[in-house]
């Protein structure tokens, strides 16, 4: 036999064989895709939770969850994400919501809202899971704290009138050379609802050296909603110096707000205004209290003015006068 010949043998043999294997099993060069459905998209968290505070009470704290899940390729069903809440400290889980989207097509992200409520102290750990048919394929973790001052809407009071901080002097002991500052802290609530007890710290620091001087705090009760308070305190320092008079609200050992102020105690700088002055007489003490220190004030600067006014007058040159006058009234006499 020829070789043309085997080769035309061979092949029919294979187109045989090929034949029978359609004959008895028709499925085998069907579309693999008939037999069921297609494999699903590709589905991750495209953006990480945001989370912002919600409403709040006394207790509690709702977060507010944003995210996006991105998805390509073919369409995908049975998407869910989960959120989960854990404790920061102990790590136990606080709470959990569960979000089922509609089916994802194209190659998109969507967004994913969510809100959970979790108690109002402490830190928490939210670990957001995408489940595609009951099967982890991503997940996230973004840490949260400072809840405890959320919701305080307590500041220190923003009014030309009234300024966040007063400072004036209560006392002065001039045989130790020690004043007593009154600091005077107005807050204001611009929420809707009564705050909590609120902690206010009063610090003193000398200003050229920055060194604090003196430190105290005072508690301030609820304060209602649209309403002022002022907290007061006294802090005794070193006289002759001048001082940054700062002040901090803290609720449960979260800081809420800072206001500042000064105290010129020394008679030839300001600070405030950070230029020199001429030196002049300063008793600190003139400024204690509301004991006519204002009059005295004045009456000392008319005092001031008129001696300034009139240089050298005095009663040596008034007796010199009263002399001349005389002689001149005896000399008309005999004429």
């Amino acid at each position: 036999m020829s070789r043309e010949r085997r080769l035309t043998a061979g092949a029919v043999a294979v187109l045989l064989v090929a034949l029978l294997g359609v004959a008895a099993g028709p499925g085998v060069l069907a579309d693999p895709a008939a037999d069921g459905p297609a494999r699903p998209g590709y589905v991750t968290i495209a953006e990480s939770p945001a989370i912002a505070p919600g409403e709040v009470d006394g207790a509690t704290a709702t977060l507010t969850l944003h995210t996006r899940i991105g998805h390509r390729g073919n369409p995908t069903d049975n998407v869910s994400v989960r959120f989960r809440a854990y404790d920061a400290e102990s790590g136990l889980l606080t709470t959990e919501r569960t979000v089922a989207l509609d089916q994802l097509t194209g190659d998109r992200s969507v967004p994913v809202n969510a809100t959970i409520e979790v108690p109002r102290e402490g830190g928490y750990v939210v670990e957001t899971v995408v489940f595609r048919d009951g099967q982890v394929v991503d997940r996230d973790r973004t840490r949260v704290s400072g809840l405890e001052a959320l919701g305080t809407a307590v500041r220190f009071t923003e009014s030309e009138a009234v300024p966040p901080l007063s400072v004036s002097v209560a006392s002065v002991d001039q045989g130790a050379n020690r004043t007593t500052l009154a600091v005077a802290a107005s807050l204001t609530n611009g929420g809707a609802a009564s705050s909590e007890d609120l902690r206010v710290e009063v610090i003193v620091r000398q200003a050229e050296s920055n060194l604090v001087a003196g430190r105290e705090s005072t508690t301030v009760g609820g304060i209602g909603p649209g309403r002022t308070a002022d907290a007061t305190t006294e802090v005794t320092v070193p006289s002759d110096y001048n001082y940054y008079v700062d002040a901090a609200v803290y609720r449960d050992g979260v800081l809420v707000d800072t206001a500042r102020s000064v105290a010129n105690l020394d008679p030839t700088e300001t600070i405030s205004a950070n230029e020199t002055t001429r030196e002049v007489e300063f008793e600190v003490g003139d400024f204690a209290g509301d004991d006519g220190a204002a009059d005295r004030a004045t009456e000392a600067a008319a005092r001031t003015e008129t001696s300034t006014a009139t240089p050298g007058f005095g009663p040596a040159l008034a007796v010199v006068a009263l002399a001349g006058a005389a002689l001149l009234a005896r000399r008309r006499t005999r004429r």
